[in-house]
């Protein structure tokens, strides 16, 4: 057993990393899936960006075309503003009930 511990070396708990308090373990859980999802949100918003950037530029003398881009390109956009238009409510409902603008995006679960 010994000689597999030095080749593979230890393994920890991976809750180990979110602290022994489990409010804070469980809130940072909760932060991670919602960073998650940001991340998620903003890279699909670049993709879908650049692939409409594409289908204008491709688009030639094709009305239909243009047309179907720059709708695309107003969607993408429009979604980035409600994603952000999101954070800024989660602050505000956060300072205005809790106290604390971040209390919403990093929450801390009370536990007896």
């Amino acid at each position: 057993m010994n000689q597999l511990s030095q080749v593979f070396g230890t393994v920890t708990e991976p809750t180990t990393n979110l602290g022994t308090d489990a409010g804070t373990a469980i809130g940072k859980v909760i932060q991670f899936a919602i960073w998650f999802l940001i991340i998620g949100a903003a890279l699909y918003a670049l993709f879908n960006l650049i692939l409409a950037g594409y289908d204008f530029m491709s688009a030639g003398d094709d009305p239909k075309k243009v047309a179907s881009a720059w709708a695309k390109i107003w969607q993408t956009l429009l979604g980035l503003t409600f994603t952000a238009g999101a954070f800024v409510l989660a602050a505000i409902f956060g300072y205005l009930l809790f106290g604390s603008a971040y209390f919403i995006l990093q929450p801390t679960l009370p536990t007896l």
